[in-house]
């Protein structure tokens, strides 16, 4: 996918019969590190600090380039998946957006890389597992990850020539940030607008109320100086920025002085400060250090601001649509050891039913859910904490604060039961040891605001060392927690109570305002000017359909990809008449557990309930605990008890799926029977009879469902035109899209639920058997065969026959593909465009070719047409085996002519106007896609969730590598290019009169 900046025929090698199981290594990349002493000089660097994090299994090493003062960071760590970044602290004095403008024009060619967007066009000449680049309140950083150590030093000579040395050409600028244009640039008659990605970017987001929400908390709470302003732009802001003064933004930021380096993983240290030295850093002399944000002044009494949005078609109670935070100035977040105190007070206080704002505020039945904004954030110089409540009326805005402030008088008496800090901090410990796939990128946004203040990353990554801290407070001084309750929520002035309201004229305020801002553009501009835009409308065009030299682009060759994957060793035995899948690991003493509930033989009136039972089934009690005190179990010796909708299709035979419920969780193997007691007492004595309790669990998912749209539409637009293709497709836009969150919406506008237990309970009674289900565990040496035994003995409990439990696939045979174009209209300032097509399953010779065609159409066309010309902030194409090869737009402000490019891209394809150069990089994408690394708790998911073998997914890697011109062109007529070929469109947007008057088009409105 091509989203948002903020995701040859070789001979091949006979596959090994080879497994693998990793065990962790210390010794090499952190044996090292260690190697190094304070005060050591590597080349122009100077060593200042050495760490080893044995909860992390990591060492630090700080270092100072002492020709420029720029700040590094190496995390040495037995870890493939390297990672980089570099960091400048970027000060906004305004909204216009500098900061973020800039971080796009950096990436759009510098001295060395000359061409139009380098950085995405190494998407496709590269193996990165993630490359992007991200503006926050007042930082900008530019990080990627790969696998590859020649891919790693290709993309960090991109970024460093990119950051320090980048052509910040007036073209770019017009394109990324903003221009006047007319909106056909060929025809002079047309209309002028304000066009631009960023511009595009930020209407988009703003057109959620909640993104609206949380920057007004920012703003507001320290209104005085960086923080007032939105580092971002606002879309009224943004045209007020000049090429000149984002030049000189980056010449005053952009300096290795102002720079924070960090690398992570196992390759070598020497040479990538060697590297880093040579491409950038001996350029520079040291200039004054980094910006330093002020402390805001503090408040001496409390203040309350009010704001208006659009009305939520999505809300289940129109009179309901008030939103009300209460949001308090913290410490210091540099101070690591309070930062993490005040988090574990934060989880106290807001996470989970036996959470005081849980029973207070949710329970008290004035409000449908927490406001986004909920909890302790440490991103900014100084922390915040916020609580309120979405879904309210205007009537009981005082109620809700009254109680917020209730609640913590509460707490200052009353303290917390020993068992929820026990239970906050098992969550911690639990956290250091589940281990992600991308684990440097994760350090990096942890470390990477604290440390632009000025604060030590290295101290902040001592977990063990805060964990004991906090202990020996509560061991010294029992009342530490309400000590600080007191102290930062009782006797803080600096309080911001912000209440938002529904507008029934927000929207059109906003349009009137747009038009004013053109207005006041075009008001500035002398005759010459003004009838320059044409002009210059056309030479923006020109530069962005200008084909393009790429060869001073560095990229990796398909010989260097791996001929073969890493095989898991999957081993299959029956317990208790269940068939369960296992593997051994090194998951760092972490139990995984899996395990599908088939619901294929379920009667129709039930199956449609599998939705609701999800979102309720772990947190209704059971007939031994209620809610509450399940919950407390659960977050004392799990990660959780996670149930969701699973919809997989069939890896061979086309129209066939298997539906169902996923359970999942994990835990230390310390409490591996534990987790498994608790499943067992969760599906033999589950209680589902608290009516209150389901209307309070329904009205929460229906506000959080609404809350998804505005930003996610792309995702909601591709699954509501794949619906009308694909029997598994329509069945996933059932459950998880627009038809799901429309479904929530009316049982939250219902005065009572108590009718649904019955049908809950027929549900859960016909799900929760022995013969639909199947599991599987992954756990390391140690702690596998005690699991094995856990789960035999659960299996053994639980009712049903004894069957193969293999996935059951069914076909529908009342469906059929039909042509679908629907508008879902949505107040939004920008669209979400959708076109699908049927595609094949994943075994099928054509997935391979279709897999490398949509990085073809990605790159080499949809994104020069929609995103540069167009100004969607994002555009791809993506196939889904079994289902679907869909094309979308995210945050597009076009519908038609989005919807024509699509078409154009397909037939631009099926001619072959693409290069055997083309091909090879788009195939290189394909396997930056595919071998992404796999954690120790998913390896053989693949294979359990979705039938897919390693045998299977190397026939398909031996596809990509072999797949020929001919092969791609050929499967993309069978698919979308042929005029037998059935294709749906779906958008989701504003009111638009193409759609109005358009033939075939089904405008719907909520």
């Amino acid at each position: 996918e091509l989203e948002m900046f903020r995701h040859l025929c070789p001979s091949f090698q006979r596959l090994r019969s080879r497994t693998n199981v990793h065990r962790w290594n210390h010794t090499a990349a952190v044996k090292q590190a260690l190697q190094y002493k304070k005060g050591d000089t590597i080349g122009g660097y100077t060593v200042r600090q050495v760490e080893e994090v044995k909860e992390l299994h990591l060492a630090a090493v700080r270092l100072l380039h002492e020709r420029t003062g720029a700040d590094f960071l190496h995390i040495a760590r037995e870890d493939r998946n390297n990672h980089f970044s570099v960091a400048f602290s970027t000060l906004p004095t305004n909204s216009t957006g500098v900061p973020h403008i800039l971080e796009h024009l950096t990436l759009c060619g510098s001295q060395k890389y000359p061409c139009r967007d380098p950085f995405m066009k190494m998407h496709n000449r590269s193996l990165a597992t993630f490359m992007n680049a991200m503006t926050g309140c007042d930082v900008t950083f530019y990080p990627f990850s790969t696998q590859n150590i020649k891919d790693y030093e290709n993309l960090m000579r991109i970024y460093l020539d990119a950051v320090f040395f980048p052509q910040l050409a007036k073209l770019d600028f017009m394109q990324e940030g903003w221009r006047l244009e007319h909106t056909d640039p060929k025809d002079k008659s047309s209309p002028i607008v304000i066009k631009g990605v960023v511009y595009n970017e930020m209407k988009g987001v703003f057109s959620n109320s909640s993104n609206d929400f949380n920057q007004a908390i920012v703003n507001k709470l320290c209104p005085s100086g960086v923080y007032g302003h939105v580092s971002g732009g606002h879309p009224l802001s943004i045209p007020d920025l000049t090429w000149e003064q984002l030049k000189e933004f980056h010449h005053k930021h952009y300096h290795p002085s102002n720079a924070r380096f960090l690398t992570y993983g196992d390759f070598p240290l020497e040479k990538t400060l060697s590297l880093i030295d040579e491409l950038a850093l001996s350029k520079f002399e040291k200039i004054d250090g980094s910006p330093v944000v002020p402390l805001e002044p503090r408040w001496k009494e409390p203040r309350m601001e009010t704001m208006t949005c659009v009305p939520d078609p999505l809300a289940a109670n129109p009179e309901k649509q008030s939103t009300v935070a209460v949001t308090y100035a913290m410490n210091d977040s540099t101070d690591t050891q309070e930062s993490f105190a005040m988090s574990i007070l934060s989880h106290l206080l807001v996470n989970g039913p036996n959470s005081p704002f849980y029973k207070n505020l949710l329970q008290a039945g004035i409000g449908a859910d927490y406001t986004p904004s909920l909890g302790y954030d440490a991103n900014l110089k100084e922390a915040f904490f916020s609580v309120g409540l979405h879904g309210v009326s205007k009537a009981d805005i005082g109620k809700v604060t009254d109680i917020i402030h209730q609640t913590f008088d509460e707490v200052i008496s009353t303290g917390f039961p020993q068992e929820r800090i026990d239970a906050a901090l098992h969550s911690v410990e639990l956290n250091l040891k589940h281990q992600t796939s991308n684990f440097g990128l994760l350090l990096n946004y942890a470390t990477v605001g604290l440390w632009n203040h000025g604060g030590d990353p290295v101290r902040s990554l001592k977990v063990n060392e805060h964990i004991s801290w906090l202990r020996e407070q509560l061991a010294s001084n029992p009342l530490f927690f309400q000590e600080k309750v007191q102290q930062y929520f009782k006797d803080n002035k600096h309080c911001l109570t912000l209440v938002m309201n529904p507008d029934d004229h927000h929207e059109e305020k906003i349009r009137a305002l747009e038009q004013k801002n053109i207005d006041r553009k075009l008001s500035e501009l002398d005759s010459a000017s003004r009838a320059s835009i044409y002009d210059q409308g056309l030479k923006l065009l020109e530069h962005q359909s200008k084909k393009e030299d790429e060869s001073c682009l560095p990229r990796l060759l398909l010989k260097d990809v791996a001929p073969t994957i890493e095989m898991t060793k999957l081993n299959h035995v029956n317990m208790g008449g269940v068939k369960v899948q296992t593997t051994e690991q090194a998951t760092n003493g972490v139990t995984y557990f899996r395990a599908v509930l088939n619901a294929s033989h379920l009667p129709p009136e039930l199956k449609r309930m599998l939705p609701l039972l999800c979102e309720v089934l772990t947190k209704m009690g059971t007939q031994d605990k209620d809610y509450r005190q399940f919950s407390q179990e659960v977050e004392l010796k799990t990660g959780g008890l996670h149930t969701s909708v699973h919809i997989s299709p069939h890896p061979t035979e086309h129209g066939r799926f298997e539906q169902g419920v996923l359970l999942s969780s994990h835990c230390l193997e310390k409490n591996t029977e534990a987790m498994f007691s608790l499943w067992k007492e969760l599906i033999l004595r589950l209680k589902l009879e608290d009516d209150e309790r389901l209307m309070q669990l329904v009205q929460m998912c229906a506000a959080g469902l609404a809350q998804t749209l505005a930003d996610s539409g792309h995702h909601y637009a591709m699954a509501q035109a794949e619906s009308y293709l694909n029997a598994c497709a329509q069945l996933q836009e059932e459950f998880t899209g627009i038809s799901h969150i429309t479904q929530m919406k009316t049982l939250a506008e219902a005065a009572n639920l108590k009718y649904l237990l019955p049908q809950l309970k027929a549900l859960a009674d016909a799900l929760l058997k022995k013969d639909s289900m199947r599991c599987s565990l992954n756990a390391s040496s140690s702690g596998l065969s005690a699991a094995e035994n856990c789960l035999d003995g659960l299996l053994s409990s639980i009712p049903g026959a004894c069957t193969t439990n293999c996935p059951d696939y069914v076909a529908d045979p009342d469906f059929f593909a039909k042509e679908r174009k629907i508008h879902l209209v949505f107040p939004f300032g920008v669209n979400f465009c959708a076109k699908s097509f049927n595609a094949v399953p994943y075994s099928h010779p054509d997935y391979s070719s279709l897999q490398i065609a949509s990085q073809l159409l990605s790159f080499k066309y949809l994104l020069r047409e929609v995103r540069e010309k167009g100004g969607a902030y994002g555009v791809g194409a993506v196939v889904r085996p079994g289902v679907c090869l869909s094309f979308y737009s995210y945050r597009d402000p076009n519908m038609e002519k989005t919807l024509d490019v699509f078409c154009d891209s397909v037939a631009w394809l099926t001619k072959g106007a693409f290069t055997e150069e083309d091909l090879e990089e788009s195939k290189l994408s394909c396997f930056a896609k595919v071998d992404k690394p796999i954690t120790p708790g998913d390896r053989g998911a693949a294979a359990f969730l979705h039938g897919v073998t390693d045998e299977m997914r190397q026939e398909h890697r031996q596809r990509i590598f072999a797949c020929s011109k001919d092969e791609i062109i050929s499967a993309v007529k069978r698919c979308a290019g042929e005029s037998g070929c059935t294709s749906s469109v779906a958008v989701i947007g504003p009111e638009n009169k193409f759609t109005e008057t358009g033939k075939h088009w089904l405008v719907h409105r909520e």
